[in-house]
C-alpha cells in the first residue's frame, strides 16, 4: 500500500500524461454536448428551420410541370371496364374521372411545393450558414464519438492506472508490506491474481467468439483491451516481484504478510476459485465486463479523485482553515469543523471513500497544524466522507434512485438533510464530550470575529473565480450545477483555480507568510495527475472485483437462505442492518448498492419497510461498515493518503484504551448509535 519509489521527474508523465489526456477527453466530451444543444439553438435563432439546414437538401424527383388532362386520361385508361366480367368477380371498380383529377392535382401541387421548398432551402444554405453547420457537425460528431469510447476510455484508464499502482506499490491492503516476507507474498499473490484476470478475460472472449449470437467488432476491441491490460498488469507485478526494493526489513511472520495483500488480489482470488470451481472461469471476466453498462459513473468517480488532488495543490484548504484559527477553537471542536465543512465537498465526490483520497491528507495536514492529537486527527479524516453522502448531489444517491424506481431522488436527498443533521450532532457531542482532553477557552469575539473577517478576503479571488466558471455554464451553456453536471464542471473549476494561482503566487512569487510556494500550473497539475493515476488504479480495480464478489453472492444464492418476506417490520430491519453493514464491510458503496438492488431491497419492501426508510438506513449502514474492522475501508484509505508513519506515530502514543484506539473507537460510537436511531425510530410511526 506504500508509494514505491517514483521520484518527482519530468520522466512521471510518461504515466501520469495519458491518464490527464483521458480525463480531460472525458470532459471535453461531456461538455460538448452542452455546447451542441446551444448551437442547434443558436442556429435555429439565426436562420429559423435550421435543423432543415442540418443537411444538403435533396432535390425531388417528382415533375412540377406535369400534364394534369394527360395524366387522367392515363389513369382511367388503366382503370378497368365495369362490363368486363372478370372486373366485376375480383371487385374492381370503375374510378370516377373526378376523383382521379383531384388526387392527380393534389400530388402536383406537392411536387410544386417540395420543389419550391427545395429552391428556399437551397438559397438559404449562405456561405456563414455552412460554416456554422460545419463545426456544428463536428462537435455532434465529436459527440457521438465520445459515447462509443466511454467504454475503452474507461478500460485504458482502469488499467494504466492499475499498473502504475503496481510498480509503484500503492495498492490498498490491510497493512503496507515492511519485510521481505511481506514484500514477497503480497507480489506473489498479486501475480497469480493478476494471471487469473487474463486467463478469464481470455476464456470469456473466447466464449463469447463461439456462442450463436454474432460479436460485434467493438466488442471484440474491449476483450482485447481487457486482455492487453491484465497481461501488462501481470508483467508488472512479475517484474515488482523479482525487483525487490531496498529498506526492506528480514524476517516477519506469514500471518502478518498475508495482511499485506492487497484487497483487490483478495477479492479476485475468493471470486476466481469460486467460478472456477462451479465451472465458470469467465465469471470474472463477465462481472468485470458489467463494469462497462456504468461507465460513466465510474469515469466520475476517477474525475472526482482528480478534483480532489487537484484541491490538494491549492491553497483552499488553508485559507479555509485561516478563517477559523482566529477562534481559537481546541482541536476537538475543531474536528468537528473539520468534518462538517468536508460534508458539501464529499456530496459532490459521491461516496466517502473517494472523498477520503482526494482530501483525506489536506484535512489531516491542517488538524495536525492545527494542534490535533493524531488519533483525533486520524479519526476525523476517517469520517470526513460519512455525514455528506446523504447530501445533494451525491452520486451514490442518484444511482440508487436510477437503479429503484421505487424512490425519487427527492426524497432521498429530503430526508437525507435530517440524517446529515442527526449524524453531525452525534459527531460533535462525541467529540467534545467523550475524552475531551483540551479546555474550551475559546478567543474573545472582539478580537476573533476581525480576524476571522481578514482571513475571508483572500478567499473572495477564490470564490470569484468559482462563480465565474458556474455561472459561466449557466448562461452560456445553460447547465445548472447539479448532481448531473458536477463531475464535468468540477474539473473545470479546479483548473481555473490552479491557473488563477499560477497567476496570482508567481507574481507574488508565494513569499508571503503562511502561503503555499505555488510552483506553477504544469507542476500542480502533473502533481495532481501522479497522485491521480496511482489513486484510480487503486481505487476503480478494488471497485471492478467488489463487482465480481457481488457476483458471488448472487450467485451462490445465499440470500434465498433468508425469508424473502418477514411478518414483521422490526425483525426484517434487524436482519437488515446486520446485512448491510457486512457488505459495507466487504464492498464498496457503488458495487454494494447494485448488489442490494438485486437481492435485500425487495426483502424489505415486502416485509412493510417503506423504500425510502430502508435506503436512508441503507446508507448509514454502509458507512459503518467502512468504519468498521476487520476491513474498514476508509480507514484504509486515510493511511493510503496520510501515509504509514502517521499511522505508526499514533499507535505509538499512550492513554488509556480510548485515547489509544481514538481513531477507531470515535467513528463507531458516532455512525453505531445513528444507525440504530435512523433504523429503528421511524418504524415506530408507520410499523
Amino acid at each position: 500500500m506504500s508509494k514505491g519509489g517514483f521520484r518527482r521527474s519530468g520522466l512521471e508523465w510518461f504515466s501520469s500524461l495519458p491518464a490527464c489526456l483521458l480525463l480531460l477527453a472525458v470532459v471535453v466530451f461531456s461538455t460538448s454536448s452542452d455546447i451542441h444543444n446551444q448551437m442547434l439553438r443558436g442556429g435555429e435563432q439565426l436562420w429559423s428551420g435550421y435543423y432543415k439546414l442540418r443537411m444538403d437538401p435533396v432535390p425531388p424527383t417528382c415533375d412540377p410541370d406535369r400534364d394534369i388532362d394527360a395524366a387522367v386520361a392515363r389513369e382511367l385508361a388503366e382503370s378497368p371496364d365495369a362490363d368486363d366480367p372478370m372486373a366485376a368477380l375480383l371487385g374492381a371498380e370503375e374510378k370516377d374521372p373526378a376523383d382521379v383529377r383531384l388526387a392527380i392535382e393534389r400530388s402536383v401541387a406537392d411536387c410544386q411545393e417540395a420543389h419550391r421548398s427545395y429552391v428556399n432551402l437551397k438559397d438559404q444554405l449562405t456561405p456563414g450558414v455552412k460554416a456554422y453547420r460545419a463545426v456544428e457537425l463536428f462537435v455532434a460528431d465529436l459527440i457521438a464519438f465520445g459515447l462509443e469510447s466511454q467504454r475503452y476510455i474507461l478500460v485504458i484508464l482502469v488499467m494504466l492506472c492499475a499498473v502504475t499502482a503496481t510498480l509503484t506499490r500503492h495498492h490498498i491492503a490491510m497493512r503496507a508490506m515492511e519485510t521481505r516476507l511481506d514484500y514477497t507474498v503480497s507480489l506473489t499473490l498479486q501475480t497469480v491474481a493478476n494471471a487469473m484476470l487474463l486467463g478469464s478475460s481470455v476464456i470469456f472472449r473466447q466464449s463469447s467468439l463461439g456462442a450463436e449470437t454474432t460479436v460485434s467488432a467493438e466488442e471484440l476491441l474491449l476483450h482485447n483491451f481487457w486482455i492487453t491490460g491484465f497481461a501488462c498488469l501481470t508483467l508488472a507485478s512479475l517484474y515488482r516481484l523479482f525487483r525487490v526494493p531496498n529498506g526492506l526489513q528480514d524476517g516477519g511472520s506469514l500471518n502478518r504478510a498475508f495482511l499485506a495483500v492487497p484487497l483487490y488480489t483478495v477479492m479476485c482470488l475468493i471470486s476466481g476459485t469460486y467460478f472456477a470451481l462451479i465451472g465458470h472461469s469467465s465469471g470474472i471476466g463477465i462481472y468485470l465486463g458489467k463494469m462497462m453498462e456504468l461507465a460513466d459513473m465510474f469515469l466520475n468517480v476517477g474525475l472526482y479523485v482528480w478534483v480532489g488532488m487537484m484541491l490538494k495543490q491549492t491553497r483552499l484548504a488553508t485559507l479555509v482553515f485561516n478563517v477559523f484559527r482566529p477562534w481559537r477553537m481546541p482541536p476537538e471542536l475543531l474536528a468537528v469543523v473539520a468534518v462538517l465543512v468536508a460534508a458539501i465537498p464529499t456530496a459532490y465526490t459521491g461516496a466517502s471513500g473517494i472523498f477520503v483520497i482526494a482530501a483525506g491528507a489536506v484535512i489531516y495536514s491542517e488538524l495536525r497544524a492545527a494542534g490535533a492529537r493524531r488519533q483525533l486527527a486520524l479519526a476525523a479524516t476517517a469520517m470526513s466522507g460519512s455525514l455528506g453522502v446523504v447530501l445533494r448531489p451525491c452520486l451514490l444517491v442518484v444511482v440508487i434512485a436510477y437503479l429503484n424506481r421505487e424512490v425519487t431522488t427527492d426524497e432521498l436527498f429530503g430526508w437525507g438533510i435530517w440524517v446529515f443533521v442527526l449524524t453531525a450532532s452525534l459527531f460533535s457531542l462525541v467529540a467534545v464530550t467523550v475524552n475531551r482532553q483540551s479546555q474550551f477557552d475559546l478567543a474573545p469575539s472582539s478580537v476573533a470575529f476581525p480576524a476571522m473577517i481578514q482571513a475571508l478576503k483572500p478567499l473572495i479571488p477564490y470564490v470569484l473565480v468559482i462563480a465565474a466558471v458556474v455561472l459561466f455554464y449557466r448562461f452560456a451553456l445553460d447547465v445548472k450545477m447539479d448532481e448531473f453536471s458536477a463531475p464535468r464542471l468540477l474539473p473545470v473549476i479546479m483548473l481555473a483555480v490552479l491557473l488563477y494561482e499560477h497567476v496570482s503566487l508567481k507574481k507574488r512569487r508565494g513569499k508571503t507568510s503562511g502561503e503555499l510556494n505555488h510552483q506553477g500550473l504544469e507542476r500542480s497539475l502533473r502533481g495532481a495527475t501522479n497522485d491521480t493515476t496511482a489513486e484510480i488504479g487503486a481505487l476503480l480495480l478494488l471497485l471492478g472485483l467488489s463487482v465480481s464478489i457481488g457476483g458471488v453472492i448472487e450467485r451462490s444464492h445465499i440470500m434465498q437462505s433468508f425469508p424473502q418476506a418477514f411478518d414483521s417490520a422490526w425483525s426484517a430491519m434487524a436482519l437488515m442492518v446486520v446485512i448491510l453493514v457486512i457488505l459495507g464491510m466487504i464492498m464498496d458503496a457503488f458495487g454494494a448498492v447494485i448488489l442490494v438492488t438485486a437481492t435485500v431491497a425487495s426483502i424489505a419492501y415486502s416485509s412493510g419497510i417503506h423504500p425510502v426508510h430502508f435506503w436512508m438506513v441503507t446508507l448509514v449502514a454502509f458507512e459503518l461498515g467502512y468504519l468498521s474492522p476487520p476491513v474498514a475501508l476508509n480507514h484504509l484509505l486515510t493511511r493510503q493518503v496520510v501515509g504509514e508513519a502517521e499511522i505508526l506515530a499514533a499507535q505509538q502514543e499512550g492513554g488509556s484504551f480510548y485515547q489509544r484506539h481514538e481513531r477507531i473507537i470515535m467513528p463507531l460510537i458516532t455512525m453505531g448509535i445513528a444507525l440504530l436511531l435512523v433504523s429503528f425510530v421511524p418504524l415506530m410511526f408507520y410499523a
